[in-house]
């Protein structure tokens, strides 16, 4: 039997759009002989929808879209879609066949943790699933089902299942496709069948599915593993033998992706998708000369074209000749268009009107993040005027911390590296420029110590500690949800620094909820996965 995994990248709402996306792989699947064409979770949708499933027309579209659609179909597919029963939702799997719906699949394990909030709209289903096709028998399954053992698997190995299916819309974060093989060879076993995984693939919102699906014979021989971030039909011949069900794909078997190479495919995809689907053309950003916004243009450029990305450099009296000079020959590496709008005569202006109020008082933070609002304000306008949207450009190291200027440089639509910590930051930097075969990023800028540059002699690390301290302390806090007193036990000489980048990060948390949404690439971003309230006295001790 020959299956088809259509990893293909639909558009939340866009219900016929998707449609027609999932007719195309159908014709596609056709041409390629297949037997069996498995599409991802919600394919008909798209992942997730969130509260567009408390619109009774969105049930009703998709359901009246997968009517019509079933009717052009001969090819045996499982698609997936919003059912409705009653007055209860299900995250569930069409399986078509001849023109009509023959069998649909509610999905059993609701995922409500981190990005996911099923319980707010589904139900569970109680039933398995098992269909024959080409004499195999084929259990269905919709992505947590996978990831958790119980008797909805253990029912496909007393129906003596050959084949476990899977449809997911699982998300990305670094080491994820890792992270989904450990759990699926281990709830593999409960089913004893082999296994096909098909994965969404593409951007939407805070999200990147990256794809990457792959199967799992029965007893180990065929392992099979399709792309990361690239839509395709891929297919995989299923055979059964003496000792269990085989599987082979005349696909060039895939080596894994480095993590730089991961995180790097997962933010160009992010940004693509993001301006894609929301209409824009064009994207703008402020140029510093620094590795931040060095960085977020070289995604952009990779994600959009030369043609489609803007750099703009603002630069004050605190700005240095040199990254002014790096900033344009960022530009001019790239081939991006480039601008130069000096801020002074506008922070002199502002200095100006606040003086009356200002006076008897000295320069401080105040002074500093007017010029980052006056550049915020600029790229603005661009915005406006010329339908571009903005890139933020602020890491995840900064954003945890506060160490940023509301409605200044977090100003935009998109976030591009805000769960980037700084220390990745380089690491994607030397990854652009080792890709590239030459200095893409200028060295000056990746080997310049890192500075916002609003008032003389600034320095990032003097303020927030050296990366390599700070980014651990991250990681353990944000991502892990590591007490204060676990990480002084690892490091009692650091408890002082290690309280207060803490308190700044609890802090700090009006600020995020004011920022543009972000790509996530980490277990736990800021964003959905991170839900703290403002208004906070508790110190996890």
């Amino acid at each position: 039997m020959r299956v088809g995994l259509a990893q293909i990248n639909p558009t939340v709402g866009d219900i016929e759009g998707n449609a027609r996306l999932i007719l195309e792989s159908v014709h596609q699947a056709q041409k390629s002989q297949c037997d069996l064409l498995l599409f991802p979770e919600m394919a008909l949708t798209g992942y997730p929808p969130e509260d567009l499933l408390l619109k009774p027309s969105f049930i009703t579209d998709n359901l009246k879209t997968l009517r019509t659609l079933s009717k052009k179909i001969d090819l045996p597919c499982l698609i997936g879609f919003v059912n409705r029963q009653a007055h209860f939702l299900f995250n569930a799997a069409a399986w078509i066949e001849k023109k009509k719906v023959v069998s649909i699949y509610h999905k059993q394990c609701l995922p409500n943790y981190g990005v996911f909030d099923e319980h707010r709209y589904f139900s569970p289903g109680k039933k398995p699933l098992l269909r024959t096709l080409k004499g195999l028998r084929i259990g269905v399954t919709i992505c947590e089902d996978l990831w958790l053992s119980g008797p909805h698997l253990t029912a496909y190995k007393k129906m003596k299942a050959d084949v476990v299916v899977n449809i997911s819309a699982s998300p990305y974060h670094v080491g994820k496709l890792n992270d989904r093989h450990k759990a699926f060879a281990k709830t593999q076993k409960l089913t004893g069948a082999a296994l096909l995984y098909c994965n969404m693939v593409g951007g939407q919102d805070e999200l990147v599915f990256d794809g990457g699906s792959f199967g799992l014979p029965a007893r180990g021989i065929g392992k099979v593993q399709f792309p990361q971030f690239d839509a395709g039909l891929y297919t995989v011949e299923v055979e059964r033998r003496k000792k269990g069900v085989v599987l082979s794909s005349p696909s060039t078997p895939q080596p894994p992706l480095k993590r730089v190479e991961e995180i790097y495919g997962a933010l160009v995809l992010g940004v693509k998708d993001y301006m894609r689907k929301n209409g824009f053309r064009k994207a703008a950003l402020g140029l510093s000369g620094g590795i931040d916004s060095a960085l977020v243009a070289a995604l952009a450029t990779d994600a959009l074209g030369p043609e489609n990305v803007v750099g703009v450099t603002m630069p004050s009296r605190f700005n240095l000749s040199e990254t002014i000079s790096d900033a344009a020959l960022l530009a001019k590496n790239l081939g991006i268009t480039f601008h130069e709008i000096p801020i002074q005569p506008i922070f002199d202006q502002f200095l100006f009107t606040l003086k009356p109020i200002f006076k008897e008082t000295q320069p401080n933070i105040a002074e500093e993040n007017l010029q980052a609002r006056i550049r915020g304000n600029l790229l603005m306008a661009l915005s406006n005027k010329f339908g571009w949207l903005i890139l933020t450009t602020g890491n995840k190291s900064e954003t945890s911390t506060g160490y940023c200027t509301l409605y200044g440089d977090t100003a935009g639509g998109l976030a591009v590296i805000k769960d980037v910590l700084k220390t990745t930051v380089y690491e994607l930097a030397r990854f652009i420029n080792t890709r590239a075969g030459w200095a893409l990023i200028p060295e000056s800028t990746i080997n310049r110590p890192p500075t916002a540059e609003l008032r003389e002699n600034q320095k990032d690390e003097e303020v927030l500690g050296p990366y390599s301290d700070l980014d651990p302390i991250i990681v353990n806090y944000v991502e892990k949800n590591q007490p204060l007193h676990q990480q002084i036990s690892k490091n009692k000489t650091k408890e002082s620094y290690i309280r207060r980048i803490l308190n700044l990060i609890d802090r700090n948390e009006y600020k995020r909820r004011q920022a543009p949404p972000g790509i996530k690439i980490t277990p736990r971003s800021f964003g959905k996965d991170h839900r703290m309230p403002i208004t906070n006295r508790y110190t996890p001790l």
